[in-house]
């Protein structure tokens, strides 16, 4: 199932994460680990998180590798270390919209693009020499293992950032 998209203004979001770059097959495996590891270290640094964990994509490149980063909302930035960094998702505005099932990641992110296209929506992405680039496009998992073990039943929000007008 897709839900309708919608159109939002969003606050700066600090977080700590895990960037790396990986083939499209190997984000099935990257992102549970990745998000196994931030939680863990979050928890030795005493940090609760602030939201859901999420998957930012800096540069997609469905071919060859997707330059992506694995990261958990928190109120403020820490110090990283040679493995997980901080970061901030810029405030703007935000198309998004969310999808169920881990299988629909990809018709939903097509759902929002065509959506935007028709819209007129001009996303704020530019060429890049490893493939398309985002200044903010996130998928939020909002349900997961934790809430139901089935991956069907499971929520994600994918969000993109407009271009500044």
């Amino acid at each position: 199932m897709i839900a309708e998209p919608k159109l939002e203004d969003r606050k700066e979001q600090p977080y700590m994460g895990i960037r790396t770059r990986v083939p499209m097959r190997k984000l099935k495996d990257m992102i549970p680990q990745s998000i196994d590891e931030m939680f863990s270290w979050l928890g030795k640094q005493g940090v609760e998180p602030a939201g859901p964990p999420f998957i930012r994509y800096h540069v997609i490149n469905m071919a060859g590798k997707m330059d992506v980063e694995v990261g958990v909302p928190v109120e403020s930035a820490l110090s990283g270390d040679e493995r997980v960094s901080a970061g901030v998702l810029p405030a703007g505005r935000y198309a998004s919209l969310i999808y169920t099932g881990v299988k629909n990641g990809i018709e939903g992110n097509r759902a929002l693009l065509d959506w935007g296209t028709e819209q007129g929506i001009v996303w704020d992405r530019w060429d890049d020499k490893n493939g398309d680039a985002f200044g903010s496009r996130v998928e939020f998992f909002l349900t997961g293992p934790d809430e139901d073990p089935d991956p069907a039943n499971w929520e994600t929000e994918v969000a993109i950032r407009l271009a500044d007008p």
